[in-house]
């Protein structure tokens, strides 16, 4: 039987570990914390709980599939709440924030209120929107191209012109094309963030994602995302994953010679080094450390000089709140935006970089929709501010214990989402504060610089520009996440798992699996 080792018990690892199970192999997944997650972690005190990463589910159908190549639903694992409104936004210098509907009409709606014309402008933009996605999911996405040979079919090559065009053309010059009010503007560019990236950055092909936001919606499973990270454990344990926490991994092994191949990797559990043999090693760490720190200099695919053409992602300081009283100014997802993104991201991607101030940021209510993440009457509160991806920028802390830095960019945070919302007394209302900043996500995670998210998606770090997910000098070494294809996000993260699998067997098809038949129904 192949023997599999998986590093890192993100989302990534474990859907990878159990896919890769689920094909007969004997895999062991290795995480170095006390807890799966990576990013989708947990924390709790006073009764309040927090998910401390990824809190937008977006792509629904990407976890539905994923749920049935093992047999199940995603209704099965989850409790899933359709949010409406999606989600709100404040805008600098605009009293009355602007709230993004659950529906397509309802959007259309929101903003010919606020630019005639605009309603049939947006229209058309998320009409080229959901023709890209679906184009990107069927040709682009589900792809590890090691073959370009499925990209010459005459109904690609039909759409080179327009895909060019778009890869070619940032996306906030994409959207000024339709609207010209400059809030309108924001709603359609603010998806860069997601991408690690800003709208200045950002090739015009990432308008599929307000497709997403825009018409599809915007769910939210109960329990939250550590409720989506149990479900996939749970899954990897039963297709006969061996999960070994707090097993922190410093090196993988390899055979002599200039052709390397995988022998194993050496850990550290309860104070002692173990060596794991292995046929294979799925690196769902992050793809810096993974090649810089573990393997050895003379089989590394991606050096550090290959590092230092890339562009990091944003960092972030995330700012946890227990706040009594309810907060009926917020939605379950609310935006703040400055007047000028320019400035504001050309801050935080300067090669001089420096946090902005005013600085636009994300706030997330879970206690809208979720009985369970706070004490009852009471509210959760996660804020997300972007910075430059510095680990130098500190660490954060408990009850405002965290280096001056962070503490100051929450500060300024919580005084702001105060003025702009129409709450006064907010700060004297936290009674549970936790700060993280770009130093724990270098110490927690490995990250890269630091960064919140990944490699951000500017063209030269998009499809197969981003770099392969398998090592080009080491056989049997591969990896997976947001780091590597297909990008940043739980979907994107449950994508790579499967287009692992796909290179294994030999599968050049640009497609998802077929879904196996369940309860006599055919296969998908």
């Amino acid at each position: 039987m192949m023997r599999t080792i998986v590093i890192g018990g993100g989302i990534a690892g474990l859907a990878t570990a159990s896919l890769l199970a689920r094909e007969g192999r004997e895999v062991t997944l290795l995480e170095s914390a006390a807890t799966v997650g990576g990013r989708a972690g947990s924390w709790e005190q006073d009764g309040f709980r927090f998910d401390t990463g990824p809190s937008w589910y977006l792509m629904p159908e990407v976890f539905e599939h994923f749920y049935r190549l093992h047999g199940t639903t995603a209704a099965e694992q989850l409790d899933l709440v359709q949010l409406d409104p999606g989600y709100r936004v404040y805008f600098e210098g605009h009293h009355e924030p602007v709230d993004i509907a659950a529906g397509r009409a309802e959007n259309l709606a929101v903003f010919e209120g606020i630019e005639p014309g605009a309603g049939e402008a947006l229209d058309r933009y998320l009409v080229s929107a959901e023709s890209t996605y679906h184009d990107a999911v069927d040709r682009f996405l589900y792809t590890s191209f090691a073959s370009m040979r499925p990209f010459a079919s005459r109904e690609l090559l039909g759409k080179a012109g327009r895909l060019a065009r778009l890869l070619l053309r940032p996306l906030d010059r994409f959207a000024a094309s339709y609207v010209s009010d400059n809030r309108l503007r924001q709603i359609l560019g603010y998806p860069a963030v997601f991408l690690g990236s800003s709208p200045t950055m950002t090739p015009a092909m990432y308008h599929l994602m307000s497709y997403l936001d825009l018409d599809e919606g915007v769910l939210y499973p109960r329990g939250g995302f550590t409720r989506v990270i149990a479900s996939i454990a749970d899954l990897a344990r039963e297709s006969g994953v061996r999960i070994v926490t707090d097993a922190r991994v410093t090196a993988i092994r390899t055979t002599p010679g200039a052709r390397a191949s995988v022998a194993g990797v050496d850990y550290v559990h309860d104070g002692q080094t173990v060596s794991l043999n292995a046929d294979e090693v799925v690196s769902a760490a992050d793809l810096h450390h993974t090649e810089t720190e573990l393997v050895a200099p003379e089989h590394r695919s991606y050096p550090e000089r290959w590092w230092r053409r890339r562009t990091s992602g944003p960092g972030a300081v995330l700012v946890m709140l227990g706040v009594r009283g309810e907060l009926p100014e917020l939605s379950h997802h609310t935006l703040f935006f400055t007047e000028d993104w320019d400035e504001n991201f050309g801050r935080i991607f300067a090669s001089e970089a420096s946090i902005p101030e005013p600085a636009s940021f994300y706030a997330c209510k879970p206690s809208a929709t979720d009985d369970d993440v706070a004490p009852d009457g009471d509210s959760n509160l996660f804020l997300l501010i972007p910075v430059p991806a510095d680990p130098g920028i500190g660490r954060g802390g408990v009850d405002g214990s965290g280096d001056s830095q962070v503490e100051l960019v929450a500060d300024l945070a919580i005084r702001r989402l105060s003025e702009w919302a129409g709450i006064p007394d907010l700060a004297e209302r936290v009674v549970v504060r936790r700060t993280v900043g770009p130093g724990d996500f270098a110490a927690d995670l490995n990250s890269w610089k630091g960064g919140a998210l990944g490699p951000a998606h500017t063209l030269g770090q998009s499809a197969m520009l981003r770099g392969s997910n398998a090592s080009k000098r080491v056989t049997g070494l591969y990896y997976a996440g947001g780091s590597t294809i297909p990008g940043i996000g739980l979907p994107m993260c449950l994508i790579s798992a499967e287009i692992l699998l796909k290179r294994l067997r030999g599968d050049t098809s640009t497609s998802p699996l077929p879904e196996p038949a369940r309860d006599g129904a055919p296969a998908r």
